[in-house]
C-alpha cells in the first residue's frame, strides 16, 4: 500500500531476491496475502532488480511483472586470495560442509535422513548456520541427529562471521534447499573449488552446472544419499567435479560488475531513459 501511494511522487526501485510468498512453511492464506502485497509493491516500482534469471522468470510468470521492467544483477562472489588446490580425499575422513541458517527451506532434514542412509561410509558433516530464525525447527534438527545416533558425525557449528576457514577445510558442499532465489552459499563454495550436491530448485540449476556438482529433486533423501555415496566412493568422478568447480569459479560475477549494472539502472531511471 505504501509503495503504491508513493509511486507517483518517487522513482521506486525494488530489489527482489526471494519472494516471501514462496518461503517454506508459510500457511497458504498467509502466502496468498504476501503474494498480493508483493505483487502490488513490485508493480508500483519503476524498475525491479533481481538476483537470478530464475527469479526473473518467476516474477514474470507468477507475479505478472513485465519483463522489460526487470533488470538482472547477480550478486558478486569473493574469491580466495590464493588458489585452493584440492585433491580427492585420501586416507582421511571427507568433510561435508553445509552453510545455511537452520530454517525449513534449507532442507537440513532431508540431508540428515540422507546421511543416516550412508552411515556405513566414511564422512563427517559440519552444519554451519544460526538457529535464531526458527529455534523450534533448529531444536528438532538437533534432536533428530541425536535420535539417529549421528551426533559424533554431524556437528552444528552455529553462525560464523567469515566462512573462509570452513570453505578451505571442506571436501564437498551439500545443501538440499527447497528453493533459492540465487544461492550465495553455492557461489562461494564454487569459488573455493568445492564440488556441490544440492536440490534442483529455484536458481540453483542456473548456478551449478553438471560438471561442477550433482543436483537432485528436493525432499528426496534417497536421491541425495545416492549422490553423496557416489562422490564418496568414486574418486575419479569427484576429481572431475573438482576441476569443474574451478572452471565455474572463474566465471562468477564480481561485486564490481553487479554494482555497475545497478548504478547504470539508477542513472537511466533518473534521466527518464528507463521505461
Amino acid at each position: 500500500v505504501m509503495a503504491s501511494a508513493e509511486s507517483e511522487r518517487l522513482n521506486l526501485l525494488a530489489l527482489c531476491h526471494h519472494p516471501l510468498a514462496l518461503e517454506t512453511g508459510v500457511e497458504p492464506a498467509a502466502a496468498e496475502r504476501l503474494r498480493q502485497s508483493e505483487t502490488r509493491a513490485l508493480k508500483a516500482a519503476r524498475a525491479v532488480i533481481v538476483t537470478s534469471a530464475a527469479t526473473r522468470r518467476l516474477l514474470i510468470e507468477e507475479f505478472d511483472i513485465p519483463a522489460e521492467k526487470i533488470t538482472l544483477a547477480p550478486p558478486g562472489t569473493r574469491r580466495p586470495q590464493q588458489a585452493i588446490l584440492r585433491r580427492a580425499p585420501e586416507n582421511r575422513t571427507p568433510v561435508l560442509l553445509t552453510l545455511a541458517t537452520l530454517t525449513r527451506r534449507k532442507g537440513h532434514d532431508t540431508l540428515i535422513a540422507a546421511l543416516a542412509a550412508i552411515r556405513h561410509l566414511d564422512w563427517s558433516a559440519r552444519f554451519v548456520g544460526g538457529a535464531e530464525f526458527d529455534p523450534e525447527w533448529a531444536n528438532w534438527l538437533k534432536n533428530e541427529v541425536a535420535r539417529l545416533d549421528l551426533g559424533e558425525r554431524i556437528e552444528f557449528v552455529d553462525s560464523v562471521k567469515d566462512p573462509v576457514q570452513e570453505l578451505t577445510n571442506a571436501d564437498l558442499f551439500v545443501l538440499p534447499s527447497r528453493f533459492e532465489g540465487y544461492g550465495m552459499a553455492f557461489a562461494e563454495a564454487l569459488a573455493f573449488g568445492l564440488p556441490v550436491v544440492a536440490g534442483r530448485a529455484g536458481a540453483v540449476p542456473d548456478l551449478v552446472p553438471p560438471d561442477a556438482g550433482i543436483l537432485v529433486p528436493p525432499d528426496q533423501p534417497d536421491a541425495l544419499a545416492d549422490a553423496l555415496s557416489r562422490l564418496l566412493t568414486d574418486a575419479e568422478f569427484l576429481q572431475q567435479l573438482l576441476h569443474g568447480a574451478l572452471r565455474v569459479a572463474a566465471t562468477l560475477p564480481t561485486w564490481e560488475s553487479s554494482t555497475q549494472v545497478i548504478a547504470e539502472l539508477i542513472r537511466d531511471v533518473q534521466s527518464g531513459r528507463f521505461l
